[in-house]
């Protein structure tokens, strides 16, 4: 991918979640909601305090990370649809959870 975020900006591939219940209960894909966790790809460089400091972000290429269900905004690079959004849109990061591989259709 070429495409570098700027100041401390996030780039996120949602993560798809399993189309089955747990009692096994298959989701169709229309009643499915957008997942809110994802996989971050790319990080910008951070942003400016009040003194002109780089600060650099929490998150890291690869982290497993939680965001709220409205935020960022979708774009399409390489054919991927992916989510940019800032770092305090951000809720937390996941951790010891595996990064879920998207299924090729």
């Amino acid at each position: 991918m070429k495409f570098r975020p700027l100041h401390d900006r996030v780039v996120i591939r949602r993560v798809e979640e399993e189309g089955k219940t747990k009692g096994g209960i298959l989701i169709p894909d229309t009643a499915k909601e957008k997942p809110m966790e994802g996989e971050v790809v790319a990080v910008g460089p951070g942003a400016r305090n009040e003194t002109g400091a780089l600060v650099p972000l929490d998150v890291r290429k690869g982290d497993r990370i939680l965001f709220g269900k409205w935020s960022g905004t979708e774009i399409k690079l390489d054919g991927e649809d992916l989510l940019v959004m800032a770092e305090s849109d951000i809720m937390g990061v996941v951790e010891g959870s595996p990064v879920a591989k998207k299924k090729a259709a």
